[in-house]
């Protein structure tokens, strides 16, 4: 199994679904989409077996793998949305305060600059609730940079995504998930895949502030994610309008029951 199947415990929540072992996912037969692009699915980089198959969220995302010389490209839909439509939801009912704000990060290969001050005197101005500020690992375990964002609000961290099986937060989307149903928006400086899943839960979505930048960044396809999505973007799109792209992006519609997707992933016989 490529390392990244198991990014975000991904295959785990998929195994879960499937009835199988969560803690020890079976291995995926292909290559696992383990966070929202504009390009295949894949990481940047992505070493690719040729004839292997690529799981894929959407049919868009589909529809650009071949596009790009990847035919093998099958839609299953998020697993995001498997562990939304499988999880009650304990959150009382109505209860949603505030907001839940993801700063754009960097990752191993590339550190995100920008003024995190100015970002925080913009989200507070626009935010009429109580602020949690989810950071990534990188930005949370810079003390710095999580020291200035404790000064505004709590802050927490969803996890270690995880590196070749290392340090893998199986955990990671779960936790997510029950903080998104605890807030009534959420909100990043740049269209993101934590954007999508809140939307999904059915937090109201919004796009503002200093969009920051990474090092080396391929700004056209920042742009171009700006201006193919417009309605996702600004401190209060319609959220109805956001909803419906939303789920468009993740697949829904596209969700196999189990039996299917133990076939599909290759576990039919695990």
């Amino acid at each position: 199994m490529h390392h990244g199947n198991h990014f975000y415990g991904h295959a785990h929540v998929l195994a879960g679904y499937c009835g199988l072992d969560p803690a020890a996912p079976p291995r995926i037969d292909g290559y696992l989409q383990h966070g929202w692009n504009v390009v295949d699915g894949l990481g940047g980089g992505t070493p690719y077996a040729p004839g292997s198959t690529i799981f894929v969220w959407s049919e868009r995302t589909r529809r650009r793998a071949w596009s790009m010389g990847r035919p093998l490209a099958t839609v299953i839909g998020a697993p995001f949305l498997y562990l939304l439509r499988s999880t009650p939801d304990d959150t009382a009912a109505g209860h949603r305060e505030g907001t839940i704000w993801y700063p754009f990060h960097g990752w191993e290969g590339q550190k995100v600059s920008g003024d995190h001050h100015r970002l925080i005197d913009e989200i507070t101005a626009t935010e009429d609730g109580p602020i949690t500020f989810c950071l990534y690992w990188n930005e949370y375990e810079d003390r710095r940079i999580r020291a200035v964002y404790e000064r505004a609000g709590r802050v927490i961290c969803h996890g270690y995504r995880g590196y070749m099986r290392m340090r893998t937060d199986a955990g990671f989307l779960r936790g997510q998930l029950a903080e998104l149903r605890r807030h009534r928006r959420v909100a990043s400086n740049r269209l993101s895949t934590a954007i999508f899943y809140g939307a999904a839960a059915g937090c109201e979505p919004a796009v503002y502030g200093d969009p920051m930048y990474l090092d080396r960044e391929d700004t056209p396809t920042a742009e171009r994610i700006r201006r193919d999505w417009p309605e996702l973007h600004g401190a209060a799109p319609d959220p109805a309008t956001a909803r419906e792209i939303v789920l468009a992006e993740l697949g829904d519609g596209w969700l196999a029951s189990p039996a299917e997707l133990r076939a599909t992933l290759g576990w039919a016989a695990a």
